[in-house]
């Protein structure tokens, strides 16, 4: 498996990164891939890059909770670290794109960064990891207006089949699949049941998230293993299948090693 979302170089995992990532491996998962949030997070990002390197990938991007009255300087830093990167070193632009939940004082800056993250993914050929919490219209409006050569992944997708298609015919783009898929009023399961499983991609979006049984807890990585077998239960297929196609996914989308 691999978990295409996972903030374990946040600092609610300082007491015990070493032990959180062996139980990660012993559960199966052969990567996790990393999103910025913003400044503040770029250096744990990079440290814990470096420290499981060939593990832990690292992303580039503005998270669109952080555009405030600094976005210009905050998307100038995400330009300056694309330039300085060598080829290779980022495996995605993310997590980049359009929150409607936590405030919306600056949606129309929103917009702006997201687009210009757009730009340049494109420019680097890189795919994009897109957050879109209350903000789908938003989201699908600005991919229609930027018309851009990308592909990506919609990470932490909680929609309806209707808006699972409607991001389908605003790009290449999958669908991140998480702990949401297990909770027991979710509608999401559904909806996957719908979803091909060439279209999915595998994530925890730890420490957050938490599938049953553990919801409640901190999540970590090695619970990818419950959203899996959701996944399998939901389409009655192998739950082998669903991490071998999910894995070929990320591989493909990512660029990643096998």
């Amino acid at each position: 498996m691999i978990d295409t979302h996972c903030h374990i170089f946040d600092e609610a995992f300082d007491a015990d990164r070493v032990e959180v990532i062996a139980r990660a491996q012993s559960a199966g998962v052969t990567q996790m891939l990393m999103p910025n949030i913003d400044k503040s997070t770029f250096a744990p990002l990079m440290r814990t890059a470096r420290e499981y390197s060939g593990y832990c990938y690292p992303m580039i991007g503005l998270h669109p909770t952080s555009v405030k009255d600094d976005w210009e300087d905050e998307l100038l830093f995400v330009e300056q670290q694309l330039r300085a990167g060598a080829q290779g070193t980022f495996v995605a632009i993310g997590e980049i794109g359009i929150d409607g939940y936590w405030s919306k004082e600056f949606l129309e800056e929103q917009k702006i960064v997201f687009a210009r993250q757009l730009e340049l993914a494109e420019l680097n050929n890189l795919p994009v990891v897109i957050h879109a919490r209350d903000s789908f219209n938003e989201i699908f409006d600005v991919l229609r207006k930027e018309k851009r050569s990308i592909n990506g992944v919609f990470h932490a997708f909680s929609g309806s089949i209707e808006t699972y298609h409607e991001i389908k015919r605003s790009g290449n783009f999958m669908v991140g699949i998480g702990g949401m898929v297990t909770f027991k009023t979710a509608k999401l399961p559904h909806v996957v049941a719908q979803i091909p499983l060439s279209d999915i991609l595998l994530e925890t979006d730890s420490p957050y998230l938490t599938p049953a049984p553990h919801r409640g807890k901190r999540n970590e990585s090695s619970y990818l293993e419950f959203v899996a077998q959701k996944i399998a239960e939901v389409k009655n297929i192998a739950v082998e299948e669903v991490k071998e196609v999910t894995a070929r996914n990320a591989i493909e989308l990512f660029k990643l090693q096998e």
